[in-house]
């Protein structure tokens, strides 16, 4: 019997208690991965992560919710200790935790541009450094890292979002630079409009927004987080073994080049 792509690996997932990181999680599981859920340190987000680390211990999987402050150093190193505690050493590590912000860039305040920036980048950054021991060691380390298609296109009222998302791209490819001599892959997967509960509630025209974004793109359909998935699946398997400093697009044609 097929064990999957991913048997015997541990994956932590940041941002696992809903949308893009819930569906990247069934997938990891799918493929035979044990799962460390990484989660903001609120109520609502511990409920959501706890119910699906339930769901995927339920369905035969090794799983831990684990709650964060990615902008904080200390959580970061007590998230990938945890996870280690808890299912071994770390060889996939998918940095999805971002935090979504819309405002005049001229409203921003210094202290919601600092908060964006140091959850979105500083925490990919973070959770790479801690997590890296783990990845040398296994031999087949991956991190994956998120962006957005608003590092090409631009958002007007999100300057700091899209900021930190394009920052990711360069993050990426240097990152990718100076761990390819350990055997340690870097990759990011660049999600267009994809429709998930969270996005629809940051815009109340949303349902506007995703038509005419579906106007531009070659495939006439909203995306949805498990249409990211399989992308994630391939980064974190020997498919994707001789891939790195990569910006994997998937925004159903979207953007092109």
């Amino acid at each position: 019997m097929d064990e999957g792509r991913l048997a015997g690996r541990v994956a932590l997932v940041t941002g696992a208690s809903r949308g893009i990181g819930a569906a990247v999680a069934r997938a990891f599981a799918a493929e035979g991965a044990s799962l460390a859920l990484g989660y903001e340190p609120r109520p609502d987000m511990a409920a959501l992560a706890e119910d699906l680390a339930a769901e995927l211990r339920a369905s035969g999987t090794k799983a831990v919710a684990l709650a964060a402050d990615l902008a904080e150093p200390g959580a970061v190193e007590e998230l990938v200790d945890g996870a280690r505690a808890h299912l071994g050493p770390l060889d996939v590590v998918v940095a999805n935790a971002a935090l979504s912000a819309q405002s005049p860039w001229r409203e921003i305040s210094v202290a919601e541009w600092d908060r964006v920036l140091a959850v979105n980048l500083r925490g990919s950054w973070l959770l790479a450094r801690a997590a890296y021991p783990d990845l040398v060691a296994s031999g087949r380390g991956s991190i994956i890292t998120v962006s957005s298609v608003m590092a090409r296109t631009g958002q007007a009222g999100a300057l700091h979002y899209t900021a930190s998302k394009a920052g990711i791209i360069g993050l990426t490819r240097a990152l990718a630079r100076e761990t390819g001599p350990d055997g340690v892959r870097v990759n990011a997967v660049m999600p267009g409009a994809i429709r998930t509960e969270h996005e629809e509630a940051l815009q109340p025209d949303a349902d506007a927004v995703f038509e005419q974004v579906t106007a531009v793109q070659s495939l006439k359909r909203r995306g949805t987080a498990d249409d990211l998935a399989g992308a994630f699946v391939y980064l974190a398997s020997d498919d994707s073994a001789f891939v790195t400093g990569q910006v994997l697009t998937v925004d159903g044609g979207w953007v092109f080049g």
